[in-house]
């Protein structure tokens, strides 16, 4: 990877594509390219090909993807599944039908079977049932793992063949969603208890037991881990993998359970409402936390969080809402 490189980000408005601008910018990288929803449909292979074939990119990210919180997963399970699989194939496609030389595609760790032991390692994909709420989600990001996976097995000798799949855990940071019904959870709770508190609202209610617990990660360290395995040569990253499981997590190896998390965003915002439960709504799996031990082996200087990092990285985000 070089500063040279001409590099497209597909989904530069959203939370990650943004960063990884924001990020490469500062790092010196000129050669950014990214296109406009109205101008660019990336459900079109078609156009996508058009675009590919004649940008000719050095390096694809692939951040596009329909996303949202347990409510948007619920509500709109067909959506979810079928943007997600036209816009990551479609990409993927073009990436090797144009010889582009370095694609990264970005995963999700809902991949991993609702009852997997804790903590994810990588290994344990397909081991078991995904959790009904965001199951269509899961599935087309585990499309996008496997076809990746399957070019490699396929035609990973060929010096233009290099697809690397990476799985971070729930993020959060600028630019994201912060809709009432269709955010994930740190922005839905940030946008609930500062709205409590401008409203003067004694209580808030939030879906299910608030028991789960949750891996968070800012997208700023996300998109900088990323850029560091982009850096690695195909010959010393691939070493790493087999062609059977050639995904890699990307951990904080920090986990909060909603009802601490919430407690811990009124404590930022200095607004303590009453914190009440509605347990008719699902709670989604108890516990999810990945494993980081492959990752730790491949970038020695990868630092996890405790506490105390998380909070201050939390307090900057809930600092920068409006």
């Amino acid at each position: 990877m070089k500063k040279t490189d001409k590099i497209f980000i597909a989904g530069h408005k959203g939370m990650v594509g943004s960063a990884f601008l924001k990020i490469l910018k500062l790092k010196g990288y000129s050669k950014l390219f990214f296109k406009e929803k109205k101008k660019l449909d990336l459900r079109d292979q078609k156009k996508v090909d058009q675009y590919i074939k004649k940008l000719k990119p050095n390096i694809v990210i692939i951040c596009s993807a329909k996303v949202g919180g347990i409510y948007a997963n619920y509500a709109y399970p067909y959506d979810f599944i079928n943007d997600n699989l036209l816009i990551q194939a479609n990409l993927i496609n073009s990436s090797f039908k144009n010889k582009i030389k370095k694609v990264l595609f970005l995963g999700s760790s809902c991949i991993y079977p609702k009852n997997a032991k804790q903590p994810m390692s990588e290994e344990m994909l397909l081991g078991g049932y995904l959790e009904k709420t965001n199951e269509q989600y899961a599935i087309s990001k585990l499309a996008g793992i496997k076809q990746c996976e399957g070019l490699m097995r396929q035609h990973g000798k060929k010096n233009y063949v290099d697809f690397r799949t990476i799985i971070p855990p729930n993020l959060f940071g600028d630019n994201d969603n912060y809709h009432q019904k269709n955010s994930h959870v740190i922005a839905s709770l940030i946008r609930k208890i500062k709205t409590a508190k401008i409203n003067k609202k004694k209580s808030i209610t939030l879906w299910g037991d608030g028991t789960p617990k949750r891996e968070f990660m800012y997208v700023e360290d996300l998109v900088i881990n990323s850029i560091k395995i982009l850096k690695i040569s195909k010959k010393n990253y691939w070493k790493n993998f087999d062609y059977s499981n050639s995904h890699l997590n990307i951990g904080s190896g920090y986990e909060i359970s909603i009802i601490n998390l919430a407690k811990m965003i009124c404590k930022i915002v200095n607004y303590f409402p009453i914190i009440k439960f509605n347990k008719k709504m699902p709670n989604g799996v108890k516990r999810k936390i990945m494993s980081s031990y492959k990752i730790k082996k491949i970038l020695k200087s990868y630092k996890q969080y405790n506490k105390k990092i998380f909070y201050n990285k939390l307090e900057k985000i809930i600092n920068n809402y409006n």
